[in-house]
């Protein structure tokens, strides 16, 4: 079978950044369950058929959508925490702080997503997929604190890992960006004031 031209791979790349893009908008602006194809490809300059082959269908770009979002959120926490650590910071909570302030910041930057996805509207098995996410979360934070795996370690992480998802939601839910920063900034306050590390590694 023939090989891709690198025209034809930039063609394919183009065509689905262009229904995601498509995708963003309608389903943010109607909700999943009163989204249909034929609005997305209209709005991406496509048709049924392209989606169906690069998607496989509505569920499948909901999911899509997803995935690039957290990859999003975890290029930049990853990018921001490997800065810090090169800028000579080396204890942990810092680090943390650095992740989460920069996952908060893609939060206002894609707030359309992040209500999208917290609305409860989404395909079957879109809760599942949330949950696992989140499972995955704790346990890369975990890693970060250099928590144990004892049951309170475990319960520290996720309570901040939550406090960092609550803090999303009411970024992105923030009327003006000088309130979501009032809200990033309170919730590094918040992570500060709770000194993670000493219930972790206190004997």
């Amino acid at each position: 079978m023939a090989r891709k031209s690198s025209w034809e791979w930039s063609r394919t790349a183009q065509t689905r950044k262009s229904m995601l893009q498509a995708a963003r908008e309608v389903f943010s602006e109607h909700g999943f369950a009163d989204s249909n194809v034929s609005e997305v490809v209209a709005r991406a300059g496509s048709s049924v058929g392209s989606l169906y082959h690069h998607f496989g269908g509505k569920t499948e770009l909901f999911l899509a959508l997803y995935e690039d979002h957290q990859a999003a959120h975890e290029q930049a926490a990853a990018s921001s925490v490997a800065k810090a650590k090169k800028d000579g910071v080396s204890d942990p909570v810092e680090l943390l702080i650095a992740g989460a302030r920069a996952y908060l910041a893609g939060a206002w930057e894609r707030r359309d997503l992040v209500r999208l996805f917290i609305d409860g509207d989404g395909p079957p098995g879109f809760e599942l997929l949330r949950r696992t996410r989140g499972r995955e979360w704790v346990r890369q934070n975990a890693v970060l604190l250099g928590a144990g795996g004892d049951p309170l370690d475990r319960f520290t992480v996720a309570v901040l890992t939550s406090i960092i998802g609550e803090a999303a939601r009411e970024v992105a839910t923030s009327d003006t960006e000088e309130e979501a920063r009032e809200i990033i900034e309170a919730t590094m306050t918040l992570i500060h004031r709770l000194d993670p590390l000493r219930p972790l590694h206190e004997t």
